[in-house]
C-alpha cells in the first residue's frame, strides 16, 4: 500500500515540475519540420499546451489553483480521417514520441494527461454521423462526437442511444468506448460495451483495423472487439463506433419513494430487477445524500422509464408492487433530479475552500452491497480528516449494481501537499476496501494515472494478461503510456 505522504510526480511548484516531467520540453526542429510537413492541423501554442495538460481529475483543479499543469504535451494534433490518424501515428513511431488520445477530456482519472509529453491526439475534428441503417437497428459514428451532437442527429431520424452520461456535453463516443462508459438510463439500455458492435482501431504501428459489425454475434474466437473497449487509448486509437441504436421511446412514467434504511431500497431495487424490470432510470440515495438532494431524513428512490407503453405499463407495476411497502414520494423529486443530474458546479468551489471532495463509483453483486456499504463508508469515516462520507446506488442490473460514494475532507494543513495527502489516503483506504469486499475497482470512470495502483489487486493476477497484449499491440509503449497499471504507471 502507498504511503499517503509519499512524493508524486505532480508535487511542488510549477517550475520544480516542469524540470521533472518530459513534456516540458518544445519539439526539436526536425520533428516540428516533419509534423508540419503532414499537412494535419497541429498546435504547439502554451495555451494549447496547458489546456491539453489537464482533464477533470477533481486534483486538477487545486493544481490549476496553484499555477500547476501535471504534464503538457509538445504538440496538439488534429486529424480529420482515420488516415490521418495512422499518418500521426506512424510519424510519432519514426519521431520517437508519445502519443495519448484525447477528445472531451472528460475523464477523471488522470487518463488524457499525457504523462511523457509528445503529441496529444485531439480527435474532435472526426465528427458526425457515418452511417444508419434503421431496419437493422445500427449506426456508426466518428469517434469525436460529442454527445449532444450524436443525440441530435439520431433524433432526427427517430432513434436514440439512450447513453447520457453526467459528461454528455463535454465527452464523446470513442471516449465513451476507451474507458467503458455509463449513461445514466443504463439500467434499460445496458453500458457502452453493451451498446458498440464494432469499432475502427488504428493500431500503434498504424496499421488500420476494424472489428466486429459483421452481425448482431459470432463465434470467431475471443470478441476482438472487447480488447479494445476500456483499453482508454494504451492498445490503438479507436475512431469510428458502430453501436446499436432505439426508435425514440413514446410513453414515459416516474415514481418517487422512501424507504427506512438504504439497504431496506437495495433490497426492493434487486427485487425489481429480479422480475425482469428494467427502468432506465432506478437511483438510490443514502440519508445524507436524500437530504442534501431532496431535503427529505430518508433514503430516497427515483425511478424513472422510457419504452413503448405496453412494456412502460408492465414494468412500472412490478416498480409499484415491489415497492408496495415505502412511503410513497412527490415524483417531483425525479424533475428535480432531472435537471441537476450533470451539475458539478460545487466541486470548484470546495477545493477552492480547502475542502477535498471525490466520488469513488464500483460495483459489485446484491448479495455483497450490504457489506460493501459498511466497509467503504467505514474506512472512509474513520479518516481524522474526514467531514462526510455518503453513498447512492446509480446503475442496478440483475446481479448487482454500481454503487457512488461522496467523501470530502479539510485537512488540518491548508496545503496542496497536505490535501493531496488526504486524496490518496482516502482513495487508498476506500478502494482496498472495496476490493476486499468483492467490488469492481471501477464500474464506468476507468483507471487513468489515479487508479493504476490498485489495478493488479482489483485483477486478481489478470495484469501480467494485459501486459503481454500491450507488448504484442504496442512494443514501444508508444500509446498513452503511464495509464491503465500497464508498465510506467507510476503515480503515486
Amino acid at each position: 500500500m502507498t504511503s499517503p505522504t509519499a512524493p508524486t510526480p505532480f508535487a511542488g511548484t510549477p517550475e520544480e515540475i516542469s524540470e521533472r516531467m518530459p513534456s516540458g520540453a518544445q519539439l526539436a526542429d526536425q520533428a516540428l519540420a516533419a509534423i508540419t510537413a503532414s499537412g494535419i492541423a497541429f498546435s504547439t501554442s502554451l495555451d494549447d499546451r496547458n489546456e491539453f495538460g489537464r482533464d477533470w481529475w477533481p486534483l486538477a483543479i487545486g493544481w490549476a489553483q496553484s499555477g500547476i499543469v501535471p504534464s503538457r504535451p509538445a504538440v496538439i494534433m488534429r486529424p480529420s480521417s482515420t488516415e490521418q490518424v495512422a499518418t500521426v501515428i506512424k510519424l510519432a513511431g519514426e519521431l520517437g514520441l508519445s502519443v495519448t488520445a484525447a477528445a472531451g477530456r472528460s475523464g477523471v482519472c488522470g487518463g488524457s494527461i499525457p504523462l511523457k509529453g509528445g503529441i496529444s491526439l485531439d480527435l474532435t475534428a472526426m465528427s458526425g454521423l457515418l452511417g444508419l441503417d434503421d431496419h437493422s437497428l445500427t449506426a456508426t459514428f466518428a469517434a469525436g462526437t460529442f454527445g449532444p451532437e450524436l443525440e441530435a442527429e439520431l433524433a432526427s431520424h427517430g432513434f436514440t442511444l439512450g447513453h447520457w452520461p453526467q459528461s454528455m456535453d463535454l465527452s464523446t463516443i470513442g471516449g465513451w468506448a476507451a474507458c467503458r462508459g455509463a449513461g445514466q438510463f443504463s439500467t434499460r439500455y445496458g453500458k457502452i460495451e453493451d451498446l458498440v458492435l464494432g469499432l475502427r482501431v488504428v493500431l500503434a504501428n498504424g496499421d488500420v483495423i476494424t472489428t466486429g459489425g459483421r452481425g448482431p454475434r459470432q463465434a470467431v474466437g475471443p470478441d476482438i472487439t472487447q480488447i479494445f473497449l476500456g483499453s482508454e487509448g494504451t492498445l490503438g486509437v479507436i475512431t469510428e463506433v458502430t453501436v446499436r441504436i432505439t426508435p425514440k421511446p413514446t410513453h414515459e412514467a416516474r415514481r418517487a419513494f422512501s424507504f427506512d434504511s438504504f439497504s431496506d431500497g437495495l433490497d426492493a431495487c434487486r427485487r425489481i430487477l429480479r422480475r425482469g424490470a428494467t427502468p432506465a432510470v432506478l437511483r438510490l440515495y443514502d440519508e445524507i445524500e436524500s437530504e442534501r438532494n431532496f431535503s427529505i431524513s430518508r433514503c430516497a428512490l427515483i425511478v424513472l422509464d422510457e419504452a413503448d407503453s405496453v412494456i412502460l405499463d408492465a414494468t412500472m407495476a412490478v416498480v409499484d408492487h415491489e415497492c408496495a411497502q415505502a412511503t410513497v414520494e412527490d415524483v417531483a423529486l425525479v424533475e428535480r433530479w432531472m435537471g441537476h443530474r450533470n451539475d458539478v458546479s460545487a466541486l470548484e468551489p470546495l477545493w477552492k475552500a480547502g475542502v477535498v471532495v471525490d466520488t469513488i463509483e464500483v460495483a459489485g453483486s446484491w448479495s455483497s452491497l450490504d457489506h460493501l456499504c459498511e466497509a467503504v463508508l467505514g474506512s472512509l469515516r474513520a479518516m481524522e480528516a474526514t467531514v462526510l462520507a455518503s453513498v447512492h446506488e446509480s446503475h442496478a442490473y440483475s446481479d448487482g449494481a454500481c454503487l457512488y460514494f461522496t467523501f470530502a475532507g479539510r485537512p488540518e494543513a491548508d496545503t496542496m501537499a497536505a490535501r493531496e495527502a488526504y486524496y490518496i489516503a482516502a482513495w487508498d483506504a476506500a478502494q482496498h476496501a472495496a476490493i476486499a469486499a468483492g467490488a469492481s475497482l471501477s464500474h464506468h470512470h476507468g483507471v487513468g494515472i489515479h487508479r493504476a495502483r490498485f489495478v493488479d489487486e482489483a485483477l486478481d493476477g489478470g495484469l501480467q494478461i494485459l501486459e503481454k497484449v500491450k507488448q504484442a499491440l504496442d512494443p514501444h509503449h508508444l500509446l498513452n503510456p503511464g495509464k491503465l497499471g500497464l508498465p510506467g504507471s507510476t503515480w503515486p
